[in-house]
């Protein structure tokens, strides 16, 4: 998660290449459910702590030049709700661009996958998302995508699931 990123941390982020995988979402999740009765106390408390901490080590990263790939730890919260994620990263002084960059190209780059995933060219896997209006005037608009293509089949248009083809 990067919770507790001092400038040492920067220096050693930057010194090896190492990528920061944000995943602030995880924090909030936790604190909503405890809220709900869904987490014990203890839980809850020690995310509100590191909820604090983790925004603050972020902005330090961000600042910092660290290099950033968009993930999730979808063990802790809801499926389908990582695109909040964007907006808490614009919150720390990243900017849309680079969240959005984080979750493609950045991410492909971390994972070893430039070569088929991350970015819209000719021989790439043509994995696209759309979203009515522009996420760089608005990152929350990432949160309702309306059409899914994974390796250029699609799997939701207008916000309706498609019967998924074989191959």
């Amino acid at each position: 998660h990067g919770s507790f990123i001092d400038d040492e941390t920067v220096r050693l982020f930057k010194q090896t290449g190492a990528y920061l995988v944000p995943t602030m979402l995880a924090f909030d999740s936790v604190i909503k459910q405890g809220r709900a009765g869904e987490r014990p106390p203890a839980s809850v408390a020690k995310a509100e702590e590191v909820a604090t901490a983790v925004k603050e080590s972020h902005r330090r990263a961000a600042k910092g030049g660290v290099k950033i790939a968009f993930g999730t730890d979808s063990g802790v919260g809801p499926h389908g709700i990582n695109g909040q994620e964007f907006a808490l990263m614009q919150e720390v002084g990243i900017s849309p661009a680079a969240a959005i960059r984080s979750a493609t190209v950045d991410a492909a780059a971390l994972l070893g996958r430039s070569d088929r995933v991350g970015r819209i060219a000719p021989g790439m896997d043509a994995d696209i998302i759309a979203v009515a209006g522009d996420p760089i005037e608005d990152v929350r608009r990432l949160e309702t995508v309306d059409f899914v293509m994974h390796r250029g089949m699609v799997h939701k248009l207008g916000g309706q699931p498609q019967p998924l083809q074989p191959k």
